[in-house]
């Protein structure tokens, strides 16, 4: 069988949770004897490699690669549906002739793709691996912070959640920050949805920035309903939220696997200063400054805080970081390649994974349950799914410095406690099982 699998973007440039899932599937599907394809892209933005397609190949995967700078977007609908996609989008298909088509993410394609595979009857299926399909931000995290439940039936809550993040981007002017600062995003979005009805708004900038919003989550539902023969849904929580938002294509619960090395946690020496270890993307969305904060009230030399992501993401926020460490001990200690994950996981007591946001079974939390690694996580749906208290682990409020530091200093007290937990801390599913399960979701 052959079968395209559609990223948003992949390795060696990209190489985050999504891309290790679509990465996996093509290496499976690959041993099972079947003739796999990505398509993945290049962010408006990125360096250009100067070709619209370009072609390439990682670690035994064909790689098909659009370049968006390219064929740019150039207003809020061409983000989640771009009609001039669809040339491009066919070409490919129409090359490789896949018998399948499975989406892991749209974001760069958009879901012109769904209209592409619909026209040539290629059965589609997907992997939601974030909120794509309803919520503007992906994270349903509203303009002040708090969890989301979807699109409103005005849409201002996702006009509000686009000011916001206009006024942080580097490049909108002071004044305008300012203003977002004073007026807040809801209050501007709720002005926006008055104002583009008067004449000189109308048909205008503003008018056509709210109206891309409004129409984004019906847009997907139909398009994605229409679309989509079934889809992988790695969370109770995430199927739920979809099925909430109108989106009625078939979901089959199929956790994500991980393939790392399961052998025990070395018993620590006497003495042993705990570990606690942080490892993904340095941004506001993850907590980092939550984490940070509730370490530097731990007594001091109790426990140290390993801190692994890339730290020139947000360089602002990494300021902050620093700011914040002062003269305890934290290390940020940069990313690291994929062979070594066992490795660090082995050298930590407890992963924290302190997210604002609802998350969806990230792969870093599975792979430390693997490696006997106990976690402490936000007590957000799309990870205490996967949390056994006093066994894996454990939960706090969501956004709570006091409460994350009351959990750590609890679990940090003692490291014969930690080494109780890693005896029954485990996750036994593999990658080749998960990919078997999908394969089996086509033949459903």
């Amino acid at each position: 069988m052959k079968i395209a699998l559609f990223v948003h973007c992949f390795f060696p440039v990209h190489f985050y949770g999504t891309e290790t899932y679509t990465l996996h599937l093509a290496r499976h599907y690959q041993a099972i004897g079947h003739e796999v394809t990505v398509v993945s892209a290049i962010f408006q933005g990125e360096s250009s490699v100067g070709e619209l397609i370009s072609r390439y190949e990682y670690a035994g995967v064909p790689v098909v690669c659009v370049d968006k700078n390219l064929l740019p977007h150039s207003q809020i609908k061409e983000t989640y549906h771009q009609p001039e996609m669809r040339g491009v989008l066919e070409m490919v298909l129409r090359e490789l002739r896949p018998d399948v088509v499975h989406v892991t993410h749209l974001i760069n394609h958009t879901a012109a793709l769904l209209e592409v595979t619909q026209q040539l009857d290629i059965p589609t299926y997907a992997s939601f691996t974030d909120f794509f399909g309803f919520c503007l931000n992906n994270k349903l995290e509203g303009a002040n912070g708090d969890l989301c439940a979807g699109p409103s039936v005005t849409r201002t809550n996702c006009v509000a959640c686009y000011v916001k993040d206009l006024a942080r981007s580097a490049s909108t002017p002071l004044w305008m920050r300012h203003t977002t600062d004073i007026l807040g995003p809801r209050s501007i979005a709720n002005g926006a949805a008055w104002v583009r009805h008067f004449p000189g708004f109308r048909g205008g900038k503003l008018d056509r920035m709210v109206e891309d919003i409004s129409q984004r989550p019906l847009t997907l539902s139909e398009l994605y309903n229409a679309g989509y023969k079934a889809a992988v849904s790695p969370t109770k929580f995430l199927r739920g939220a979809y099925e909430a938002n109108g989106i009625r294509v078939p979901m089959y619960d199929i956790w994500f696997g991980v393939d790392v090395d399961r052998i025990p946690k070395p018993t620590r020496p006497s003495g042993h200063v705990p570990v606690i270890g942080f490892i993904g993307q340095i941004a506001p969305h993850k907590g980092t400054d939550l984490l940070i904060e509730a370490f530097s009230r731990l007594p001091a030399k109790s426990a140290e805080l390993h801190v692994y992501g890339p730290t020139d993401q947000d360089p602002v926020y990494m300021a902050r970081l620093r700011e914040l460490v002062g003269a305890h001990d934290v290390r940020f200690l940069g990313t690291f390649p994929k062979e070594r994950e066992a490795q660090i996981l082995s050298s930590m007591d407890l992963l924290v994974i302190p997210s604002r946001w609802y998350e969806n079974s990230p792969l870093v939390l599975l792979s430390a349950l693997a490696t006997h690694t106990p976690v402490l996580v936000s007590d957000v749906a799309g990870l205490t799914e996967f949390i056994q208290p006093g066994r894996n682990g454990r939960a706090f409020q969501r956004g709570s410095i006091d409460d994350l530091h009351h959990a750590l200093s609890e679990m940090v007290v003692s490291v014969q406690l930690l080494q109780t937990l890693s005896k029954t801390t485990d996750f036994e599913r593999t990658t080749e099982a998960m990919a078997r399960a999908t394969l089996q979701m086509y033949e459903a």
